[in-house]
């Protein structure tokens, strides 16, 4: 009986430190001109149970489309998508509450910025009609500075509907080990990678490689593997998913393969990337009139066979992201208005509708981070 008294209080504790592990935040980013969003929402999540509870909303931020949350977690940083008066904005924020203070906003130098990245040195934002990538700094407290350089492709390629004229730069991700950066152009079919000079004063980004995919495809989202040696390229306009492997600041093509089935006649708009926690499975979203999800599973070589692809259960599904734990994958719907959350058996990858939903205005990015 004494054994069992003492062992309570320890039990107690795992207890209380396992529900304290479960809990996230949840950043969602908005178009708030639409009317039906006040900004960027914070929401607690349990990745035990996909119970989520409204924490904070950061207001008067004009569509923060993307956000992205600093690495020691006490600041974020989101587009303002709005044309030629597009800005990147900057906030301090409080992981415990939620809350979320603006610090300021700088021009993005290019219209409608779409994707931005952050380290402690610098901020990173892809302007997607501008054609540009934007390069800020930041201060000790956060705040934004610069900008230290402004990078402006060129070229066009093949898309019948006008939208490969010009270059149009949709993401920027850091490569796992830190070194370069990875930039996406629709307009152009290119995959450019820059050298990463982190504290240089105007010479962040150094053109080291590029590389095309095929004619028309529209490259959007990119993601690697964990141990870094494999990149996932999901292209906008075709559906098509490149797989590379990754050394060094090179890129050589491994497999290509597609989310769109063979007998899809509808409008494809290929949206969003990524890998479970475990590397075991890969997803894709397309939007346009398929508003579907596609399962692949991730063999040893790093190649994918495709699994299944399932309706989303909404309109629009842009952004996507899977909890830390790997329990939950969640999908943005920008046109339904909501996020609606699947559970991921995680022998099999396949998912099932756990029929919860966060009703909010048009949804388009999703962020996970520690709540401490």
């Amino acid at each position: 009986m004494k054994r069992v008294l003492y062992l309570l209080p320890l039990l107690l504790w795992i207890m209380e430190t396992q529900a304290q592990t479960a809990d996230y935040n949840l950043l969602i980013g908005t178009y708030t001109n639409t009317g039906k969003s006040e900004g960027i929402y914070v929401y607690d999540f349990n990745t035990q149970t996909a119970a989520f509870r409204a924490k904070c909303i950061g207001k008067n931020v004009t569509n923060p489309s993307y956000l992205t949350v600093s690495k020691d977690n006490h600041f974020v940083y989101s587009v303002n998508e709005d044309g030629e008066n597009s800005t990147i904005s900057a906030f301090s924020f409080d992981p415990v509450t939620g809350t979320l203070d603006f610090l300021n906003k700088l021009d993005s130098k290019g219209a409608d910025p779409c994707y931005v990245i952050s380290d402690q040195i610098n901020v990173i934002a892809a302007n997607y009609s501008g054609g540009s990538i934007v390069v800020l700094g930041r201060d000790t407290s956060g705040a934004l500075t610069g900008p230290k350089q402004v990078i402006k492709h060129s070229g066009s390629s093949i898309d019948p509907k006008g939208r490969q004229k010009s270059p149009h730069v949709h993401m920027v991700k850091f490569t796992p080990d830190g070194k370069y950066v990875l930039s996406n152009d629709l307009g152009t079919d290119k995959v450019y990678l820059y050298k990463y000079h982190a504290n240089s004063v105007d010479n962040v980004l150094e053109l080291s490689d590029s590389i095309a995919v095929k004619a028309g495809s529209g490259p959007r989202h990119l993601t690697f593997s964990k141990n870094g040696k494999f990149a996932y390229l999901l292209q906008e306009i075709n559906g098509d998913v490149t797989v590379f492997n990754y050394q060094d600041g090179h890129l050589k093509v491994l497999q290509q393969t597609n989310i769109v089935p063979d007998d899809f006649t509808g409008e494809s708009g290929a949206a969003d990337i990524h890998l479970t926690p475990n590397g075991k499975f890969l997803y894709a979203t397309n939007r346009g009139t398929a508003n579907s999800i596609t399962r692949f599973a991730v063999q040893n070589d790093g190649t994918l066979v495709k699994k299944s692809s399932i309706p989303t259960a909404g309109k629009g599904p842009r952004n996507f992201t899977i909890d830390p734990s790997g329990n939950y994958l969640l999908v943005a719907h920008q046109y339904t208005n909501n996020v609606v959350i699947f559970k991921i058996n995680k022998e099999t990858g396949a998912l099932s509708d756990t029929h919860k939903r966060i009703e909010l205005g048009a949804p388009v990015c999703l962020v996970f981070t520690a709540n401490k």
